[in-house]
């Protein structure tokens, strides 16, 4: 799969915009300005780790061929999605190569929650087998001849922001990871291994993250004085940066709901902390 994406490079500059799922790229073009191409490149990718076939897919501009930094996308307990596929997407036009993970293997899908408990739990309560699958795609990425050496880090959503958090406290080696609407209670909790940057954006009015896990995080995090960051934002309420948040809540009577402005406001937020963390992205 190929998209095709049109920036206007002006004299004094790069004008680049990029903050919802589906981002404005709305530019204006004056007799001085120059039309550049980007081309995303989305490739199907299989790997295996503990006999199993991962079904993976990575995203990059192929018209920019120098390395930079690598993000692992890992996916909601609904598994391997189109979502994570568009969210790598969008890491792929901030000019990262972005690899959309498959967690649970087959590229398996949970239709019910009922499976997506038992999917992600699964994966949840064997550390090892998560590490092997999380590591066997870092692998991946780190072999694609577009990403720098050393240079990977990880999004992860609900499921997928927990894991990688867990990750993280393993001391799998991650420049930074960054959780959108992610349990903080974790099967490995911080501790002196952690060496990544962490940032935790959830929304305030989450069911499923509860004031107590919020507090026990941080006290862990402040007393390891490791580098992180809590975002909370007011209103938003579990699985508010997936558009279909909204129509799986009423189809399986969960306390799910898209919030735009606070997926927005969270995806600048992400872009900044990556900024910070890859100044050379800039």
């Amino acid at each position: 799969m190929i998209k095709q994406f049109y920036f206007i490079v002006l004299a004094a500059g790069f004008l680049f915009s990029s903050c919802s799922t589906e981002p404005n790229r709305e530019s204006t073009v004056d007799e001085e300005s120059l039309i550049t191409e980007m081309s995303i490149v989305g490739e199907e990718v299989s790997y295996q780790s503990d006999s199993v076939t991962m079904n993976g897919y990575i995203a990059y501009d192929e018209t920019d061929t120098t390395q930079r930094p690598g993000v692992l996308v890992v996916h909601e307990w609904w598994g391997h999605t189109d979502y994570v596929r568009e969210r790598a997407d969008m890491l792929a036009e901030l000019g990262f190569i972005a690899l959309a993970v498959d967690m649970y293997g087959d590229g398996k899908q949970a239709e019910h929650p009922d499976n997506a408990k038992k999917f992600s739990g699964m994966v949840m309560q064997n550390m090892e087998l998560a590490e092997n699958r999380f590591t066997e795609a870092m692998e991946v990425l780190k072999k694609h001849p577009q990403t720098a050496d050393g240079k990977i880090s990880a999004i992860g959503y609900c499921f997928g922001g927990s894991l990688i958090l867990a990750m993280a406290n393993k001391g799998v080696d991650l420049d930074a990871v960054a959780a959108f609407h992610s349990g903080v209670q974790l099967p490995v909790a911080p501790n002196e291994k952690l060496q990544a940057r962490i940032l935790v954006q959830n929304g305030a009015d989450d069911p499923f993250v509860s004031a107590e896990s919020v507090a026990n995080f941080k006290a862990a995090m402040d007393s390891l004085q490791k580098s992180y960051t809590y975002e909370s934002y007011p209103g938003a309420v579990h699985a508010y940066t997936n558009p279909e948040a909204d129509s799986l809540g009423k189809k399986f009577d969960l306390p799910l709901a898209y919030d735009a402005e606070a997926d927005a406001k969270s995806w600048e937020r992400m872009k900044e902390f990556f900024s910070e963390v890859y100044p050379e992205m800039d």
